[in-house]
């Protein structure tokens, strides 16, 4: 199935936590878009493999996902060999997304910035017409990068004020990994229980660049074209 963006993280729920609130946006405005988890997240204190692809599934549906699919490179080693690039070159060529959305190759996690920095190369790779995979040679137009705890100031920011409830919706379908008073297993930095308020702080102070209530901010290396100057600027407080 071809979609007009495909998000690639290292793990399910990293989507939810980042860009969910833009992909809601593209879905209300007609576009498609898909994710690609590249792990299980098997390695996750808390769940199992098993739990989190149910959970990956339901916050599919509710951000309205053209399809999800899961590979599994390893979580807490993510693998990054030619057969692992195979596959996400041919998942690219295979869907045929003009954008694709993926983690900053210096984050916190190492799964995380491995597969920031091998995502960006897959896209590359996968318009080359001798790399042979399965499908047709197919490049994206670009790769966007988002942040999940290092701050990265954004190349330009998306306001999703009209989707954050979505974006939150589906963050808090993976109940395994946030807080639960009733849950017996070990606390991490996830399940404090102000952790899903700071998801919303960093949205809040995205909205706030923008002069909107909500935002998720992007880092690309090539800068976006702008049609109307104006237009871009629209709602912002006059003034610096």
């Amino acid at each position: 199935m071809n979609v007009d963006v495909l998000a690639i993280a290292a793990h399910p729920d990293d989507v939810e936590m980042t860009c969910a609130g833009t992909l809601a946006r593209l879905r209300n405005a007609g576009r498609s878009f898909g994710i690609l988890d590249l792990s299980q997240g098997e390695m996750g204190t808390r769940g199992s493999a098993q739990r989190r692809a149910q959970e990956a599934a339901r916050a599919a549906e509710i951000l309205g996902a053209s399809f999800r699919e899961t590979l599994d490179m390893g979580d807490g080693g993510l693998r990054t060999g030619r057969a692992e690039e195979d596959l996400v070159i041919d998942a690219i060529r295979r869907t045929r997304p003009r954008l694709v959305l993926t983690s900053m190759p210096d984050d916190r996690h190492p799964d995380h910035a491995r597969a920031g920095k091998f995502v960006f190369d897959a896209a590359f790779y996968a318009g080359i017409r001798k790399r042979e995979t399965a499908h047709a040679a197919h490049r994206p137009q670009q790769v966007l990068f988002f942040s999940t705890m290092f701050f990265h100031t954004p190349s330009f920011v998306v306001d999703v004020s009209s989707t954050h409830a979505t974006k939150m919706e589906a963050v808090r379908a993976f109940t395994s990994q946030f807080h639960d008073p009733d849950s017996s297993e070990p606390a991490t930095m996830l399940t404090a229980n102000f952790f899903l308020d700071q998801i919303e702080a960093r949205a809040r102070h995205y909205g706030q660049l923008i002069g909107v209530e909500f935002g998720e901010g992007f880092v690309s290396r090539r800068p976006p074209r702008v049609d109307d100057l104006l237009s871009a600027f629209d709602g912002f407080e006059p003034g610096f």
